[in-house]
């Protein structure tokens, strides 16, 4: 019985949570390189999907105006992609370990880590720093 309680003790304390910070320290560079150029990647063919997809719905319509809620997905997936540092994705992987230095973002998930040290690049800084905050918040 004794071991039984120490086996399911060691269990628990052996499963602890891993947080998205652990997951983006767990990788190597070239590891973190691959995973933002994948974020970008599947970022921009989102858009391009969708962008295709809109224009074929629409083409014949002549009275069709775009609506607000398309642009501003258009806005949200740009802010993904910094256009700033060109291919040098390793000035983005260097800022995601810095704001996962903090140990305050470790919870943020990847993704939106790259987000918003995307926008920091790009000269977003106020934009950038909100959504940390409201990151923060959120992924306590």
């Amino acid at each position: 019985m004794k071991k039984i309680i120490l086996l399911l003790l060691l269990i628990t304390l052996s499963a602890q949570e891993r947080t998205p910070s652990d997951f983006w320290y767990g990788m190597n560079m070239e590891e973190k390189i691959s995973f933002v150029n994948g974020v970008y990647a599947a970022s921009s063919a989102i858009k391009s999907h969708h962008q295709h997809q809109v224009k074929e719905q629409y083409v014949r319509n002549d009275s069709w105006v775009r609506p607000y809620f398309i642009d501003r997905f258009y806005e949200i997936v740009d802010e993904h992609i910094s256009k700033e540092v060109d291919s040098h994705l390793d000035i983005i992987v260097l800022a995601v370990d810095a704001l996962y230095s903090n140990s305050d973002n470790a919870n943020i998930p990847v993704v939106e880590a790259i987000r918003i040290v995307s926008m920091v690049q790009d000269g977003h800084d106020q934009k950038a720093n909100l959504y940390l905050l409201k990151a923060q918040q959120r992924f306590k």
